[in-house]
C-alpha cells in the first residue's frame, strides 16, 4: 500500500446491506460482523441475517419511520442518507450529523430490484413499474459520490474483493473506493437506461436514447493490433454469440464476434422446419449458404460455392450439431462454429481441434422480431429498426412476360433471404436451394454480379441454371445483362427505379424471368 493510499485509508464501522440479489450475503454479513462491523438493513435482507444469527439493526429503528406504502418509501430519510453523504473531513459536516443523531455509514451494499429480468420474461406493465427501483439508485449514487468515505458494492462479485481490502489493510483505500465508485455510476446508468428504453419502447424516436452494455470480454485487439477493444452484453436476451455459450476453443476476437453474429443472424432466416441450413462468413459476408437434408449435406453445398474463402472462416448451422456434421466441419480449417446446440459425439469430434470455438447459443434468433440497430459516426449515433423485412410468394409481382416457375420461385426467395446478410451493392447466385456465388460490397451493381458469376465459374456448378436476387433495383438495364451474362433465368429485385421500364424490357428480351418485391435490403 501507498503512501497516498495510506493517507485515504477509511475503516469500515456501519455498513448498510440492502439487496434484492441475496446471492453472497451470508457471507459478506458474516465477515463484516467478524471485523467489528455494526450492519444495518433492510426488509427482508434484515429478516436474513437476523434468521442466520447475526446482529442486525432495521432502518426503519434508524429512522424512526416504519416502512410505508407497500416498502416504496423505507430508505429515504436524513438519516441514511446523511449518513452516506457526510463528508468526514468537514467539521461543519461533523457537528450537523452530531445535532441530527445522524451516525456515519461506511459501507453501502445495494442492488437492485431485478427490473431487466422482469421486462425480459415479459410481465404486465403493473408489475413491471414496481420494480422499478428508486431508494436503491439513490443510495448508490451518495455513496458513490461520496467516494472519498465510503465504499460502495453494486454486484455480488465484488464482495470477496472488499472483503479481502478489510482484511489486508483494516479499511478500505481511495483507489478502491473509486474504482467502487466508477462501476456504481456505470450499474445506476445502465438501469435507468433499461427504463428509459422500456418506456420508449413503442416511440418512433425519443429525444434521448440511453445505451449501455456490461462487460463481458477484454479482447486482446480490435479489427487491427493497434485498436484496443473489448465486448459489452446489452440487456437484449435474442439468442446469439452474446448469449452463447462457450465450449471449447481459443477465446474470441474482435472479428471473430462481428463475423460469428453475421452468420448467426443470416442462418436464423432458415427455420428448422424447412430443413437443414448452414452458412459460412468471411469478413461479414456470406461465401457460402445452402440448405439440405443433413447438416453434412446443407455443409458440403455451401463448401461447395467458394472453398477458398471458406477458409479460415465461420460456420453457422440452424439445427443441433451431429457427429456427421462436425466431422465435415472440422475437415476444413474454422475458426468458430456456432448451433443452437450439439450432442455428445460432435462435442468430441470437436474438441481434437483445441482451437477451433465452438459456441451453443440454446435457440436461433428470431429474424422477424423488432429491435434496434445502432452505428456511431462522428459526434452521433444513428438508430435505427433492425432490418426484420422479409417477403413471401404472395407478396411477389411477376413483371415479365414469363413467370417463374416453381423451382425458380424456391431458388428465388432462398436468394433474396440471403441477400438481406450481403453488403450492399448485393448480387446472389442461387440454385436448387444453394448459393452458387455471392458479389458483395462493389461500388457498381454491375460489378457485384460479375464478381458472382465469376465465383460461380469456378465452383463444381450443378446441371441447371441460376436465379439472381439483387438487394436493391437496378439504376440501369446493364445489370439485367450482366445477369443474363451469368446464366440467370429468373431475378427478384425490389423495383423502383425509374428505368424499370428499360429493365423489364431487358429481362423479356433475354427470357428471364423477374420479380418485384417492394422490399429493399441495402446493407451498408
Amino acid at each position: 500500500m501507498s503512501l497516498h493510499d495510506s493517507e485515504d485509508l477509511r475503516p469500515v464501522r456501519r455498513a448498510l446491506l440492502s439487496v434484492s440479489d441475496k446471492a453472497g450475503l451470508l457471507d459478506l454479513a458474516r465477515r463484516l460482523a467478524a471485523l467489528g462491523v455494526a450492519l444495518v438493513s433492510t426488509g427482508a435482507s434484515a429478516g436474513m441475517l437476523r434468521e442466520a444469527g447475526l446482529a442486525v439493526t432495521e432502518v426503519a429503528e434508524v429512522t424512526g419511520s416504519p416502512e410505508m406504502l407497500g416498502g416504496r418509501v423505507k430508505t429515504l430519510h436524513p438519516r441514511i442518507h446523511g449518513g452516506i453523504l457526510g463528508k468526514r473531513g468537514d467539521a461543519g459536516h461533523v457537528a450537523e450529523m452530531a445535532t441530527h443523531g445522524i451516525a456515519p455509514i461506511d459501507l453501502v451494499a445495494v442492488n437492485l430490484y431485478p427490473f431487466e429480468a422482469t421486462v425480459a420474461r415479459g410481465a404486465s406493465f403493473a408489475e413491471t413499474v414496481e420494480q422499478i427501483d428508486v431508494g436503491g439508485p439513490a443510495m448508490i449514487r451518495a455513496a458513490a459520490k461520496n467516494h472519498a468515505d465510503v465504499a460502495v458494492l453494486t454486484d455480488p462479485a465484488d464482495y470477496p474483493a472488499l472483503l479481502a481490502e478489510l482484511e489486508a489493510t483494516g479499511g478500505t483505500t481511495g483507489a478502491f473506493r473509486r474504482g467502487l465508485a466508477r462501476k456504481a455510476f456505470a450499474r445506476t446508468a445502465e438501469y435507468d437506461a433499461a427504463i428509459s428504453g422500456w418506456l420508449a419502447r413503442d416511440e418512433e424516436a425519443p429525444a434521448f436514447r440511453a445505451l449501455t452494455g456490461r462487460i463481458a470480454q477484454t479482447l486482446r485487439y480490435g479489427e487491427n493490433p493497434h485498436q484496443r477493444a473489448a465486448f459489452y452484453r446489452t440487456a437484449e436476451t435474442r439468442p446469439g454469440v452474446a448469449t452463447a455459450s462457450q465450449v471449447q476453443g481459443k477465446e474470441l476476437s474482435y472479428n471473430n464476434i462481428a463475423d460469428t453474429d453475421a452468420a448467426y443472424e443470416l442462418v436464423a432466416e432458415f427455420d428448422a422446419a424447412e430443413g437443414a441450413a448452414v452458412v459460412i462468413v468471411k469478413h461479414a459476408n456470406p461465401c457460402g449458404v445452402a440448405l439440405g437434408a443433413t447438416l453434412a449435406e446443407a455443409h458440403a453445398r455451401a463448401l461447395a460455392c467458394d472453398p477458398v474463402s471458406a477458409f479460415g472462416g465461420i460456420v453457422a448451422v440452424n439445427r443441433p450439431l451431429d457427429r456427421a456434421a462436425a466431422e465435415a466441419i472440422v475437415e476444413v480449417f474454422t475458426e468458430v462454429v456456432i448451433a443452437p446446440d450439439a450432442d455428445e459425439e460432435a462435442k468430441a469430434i470437436f474438441a481434437r481441434k483445441g482451437n477451433l470455438r465452438l459456441l451453443l447459443a440454446g435457440g436461433l434468433p428470431d429474424a422477424r422480431a423488432p429491435g434496434l440497430a445502432w452505428k456511431q459516426v462522428a459526434g452521433g449515433l444513428l438508430v435505427q429498426d433492425r432490418d426484420a423485412g422479409a417477403v413471401t410468394a404472395a407478396d411477389l409481382r411477376i413483371v415479365t412476360r414469363r413467370a417463374p416457375s416453381e423451382t425458380e420461385l424456391a431458388d428465388l426467395l432462398f436468394a433474396w433471404r440471403v441477400a438481406k446478410h450481403v453488403k450492399s451493392n448485393a448480387i446472389v447466385l442461387a440454385q436448387g436451394g444453394a448459393t452458387v456465388g455471392v458479389g458483395a460490397g462493389q461500388m457498381s451493381r454491375v460489378d457485384s454480379a460479375r464478381t458472382a458469376a465469376r465465383k460461380m465459374s469456378e465452383m463444381a456448378q450443378p446441371p441447371g441454371a441460376p436465379v439472381l436476387a439483387s438487394d436493391a433495383f437496378f439504376p440501369f438495364a446493364d445489370g439485367l445483362q450482366a445477369a443474363a451474362e451469368a446464366g440467370a433465368t429468373a431475378v427478384i429485385q425490389p423495383g423502383g427505379s425509374m428505368r424499370d421500364a428499360e429493365v423489364i424490357a431487358a429481362a423479356d428480351a433475354a427470357g428471364l424471368a423477374m420479380v418485384f418485391t417492394g422490399l429493399r435490403h441495402f446493407r451498408h
